[in-house]
């Protein structure tokens, strides 16, 4: 069976990891978050673990050369053999020289990289209209697409539903601005490498499903043809 070794791209709010969960049950794919393996690696104390921690005890940003290590260390475990679906990772050009250097050390490529692409506007409206319950936050509301029966109430327990802060418009605005300034170029990146594919992230979460699957079916069959 050929490898399936994808990333995921996209801005906030796109959806990526409800379809990275999606994409990782239809073709038991890891996925592999950074910020999981980081977590991990530093509850674990690994070498790398407690260089990381030293960096995040001191309010430094982990060096790109510790996660990639990080990365490699994952990517090498058994379930990542056939592939892997990467999502927060990379982030920047710099961090996609290096994964692909981290790449042809083991001897493998990149299959594809998945933008699931939002507008600005589309983000904001979706984010900043969510609620949620102050006692259970897996009640999750939105003004607009699935308001609660009554007016910030849980229609569950009847607690106050809040907006959180990081979906205040000003907040995710900043982090559409930190995405466009550092990570939407990767975009012309994996496209100039013919590895880019776009999919419309304004539709359905079951339609972008769809569409995402049948393109992930179609690189594999590709592969061993």
């Amino acid at each position: 069976m050929s490898e399936l070794n994808l990333i995921l791209l996209g801005p906030p709010g796109a959806g990526k990891g409800t379809q990275a969960d999606r994409l990782s049950e239809d073709f038991s794919l890891p996925h592999i978050s950074t910020g999981d393996i980081l977590r991990a690696q530093v509850a674990d104390g690994t070498e790398l673990g407690r260089k990381a921690k030293s960096y995040m005890d001191a309010g430094d940003l982990v060096p790109d050369d510790v996660i990639i290590g990080m990365i490699v260390d994952r990517l090498g475990e058994g379930d990542a053999r056939d592939g892997f679906l990467l999502d927060g990772f990379p982030r920047n050009e710099q961090q996609a020289d290096a994964l692909g250097t981290a790449l042809v050390g083991l001897d493998r490529r990149l299959t594809a990289a998945l933008l699931i692409d939002v507008p600005d506007e589309d983000v904001v409206r979706r984010l900043a209209g969510r609620r949620v319950c102050v006692l259970n936050p897996s009640h999750i509301y939105h003004v607009d697409f699935d308001p609660p029966k009554h007016a910030d109430v849980c229609d569950q327990d009847g607690a106050r539903l809040i907006q959180r802060d990081d979906d205040r418009e000003e907040t995710i605005r900043h982090r559409l601005e930190v995405y466009h300034g550092q990570t939407e170029p990767l975009i012309a990146y994996y496209d100039r490498a013919g590895l880019l594919r776009r999919f419309d992230g304004r539709r359905s979460a079951d339609e972008v499903h769809g569409h995402l699957r049948a393109a992930v079916a179609t690189l594999r069959l590709e592969d061993t043809l």
